[in-house]
């Protein structure tokens, strides 16, 4: 008994050769290391919109609802922050929006229920252009507004004589060099470029036909058909799970 009781204190010991040498991960450890030290906790997507503008409405009041929209959704859900560009045109808008999936998409669902409950409401005819997902780095600091209040004369549309992928090349290029520019010239803190983007970056600024055109694109989805495909279950049936004939009850 004595004996038992003895060899009963003892510890179990493993076996050093069974100890690993080198700490093992994980792909999701890498990941979640990566958007800690980028002061991430959401993976951030970018999106480039495109609208029409109704011809009553006051510019300002677009900012203002947006601003006003981003406010709610960080008070009720948890998610990044909405950096981005928002160009207003005379009767068209170019806004790019960087932020988390959730908040996206939140920002389009209340876009839908707008259009649905309101007749006119102040932006209509949006069309998502493109969506990238995970980027590495933001384009942009904070979210920024332009208006672009001086009429632009183009001496002819090119999109007349270019195909839709074309188009969208020039668009999606000169957008990207248009942040760039904005990400070296732009503080952080600031207000932004404000209205006179057309005398300091000329070359960058797209004309509003291109706007115009996308706009018109069938090519591209509407926010409540994006949303429609968002929500509907993936049901995938394999070929291992197809037997033949088709059973059947008598």
């Amino acid at each position: 008994m004595a004996h038992n009781r003895k060899g009963s204190k003892k510890h179990f010991q493993v076996d050093p050769l069974l100890m690993p040498k080198v700490p093992r991960t994980n792909y999701m450890h890498l990941q979640e290391e990566k958007n800690r030290l980028q002061l991430k906790k959401f993976l951030v997507h970018r999106m480039f919109l495109v609208g029409h503008i109704q011809s009553n409405v006051e510019k300002k009041e677009i900012s203002e609802y947006y601003e006003h929209l981003f406010q709610s959704i960080l008070k009720h859900h948890l998610g990044e922050a909405v950096t981005g560009l928002l160009l207003i045109y005379s009767s068209t808008f170019l806004h790019i929006l960087e932020t988390s999936n959730g908040t996206l998409f939140r920002i389009l669902l209340d876009y839908v229920a707008h259009e649905k409950e309101e007749k006119e409401f102040m932006i209509h005819g949006m069309k998502i252009i493109v969506a990238s997902h995970n980027i590495p780095t933001r384009l942009f600091m904070q979210w920024h507004v332009s208006f672009i209040k001086v009429p632009v004369l183009y001496l002819d549309d090119v999109t007349q004589s270019q195909s839709l992928a074309e188009v969208t090349t020039d668009f999606l290029t000169m957008t990207h060099k248009l942040a760039l520019h904005l990400f070296k010239t732009v503080k952080v803190g600031t207000k932004g470029p404000g209205d006179n983007l057309h005398q300091v970056a000329p070359d960058l600024l797209l004309p509003e036909q291109t706007i115009q055109y996308l706009c018109k694109a069938e090519e591209f989805m509407d926010p409540a058909t994006f949303l429609n495909m968002y929500n509907r279950p993936i049901h995938i049936t394999l070929d291992s799970e197809t037997v033949w004939p088709a059973p059947s009850r008598f």
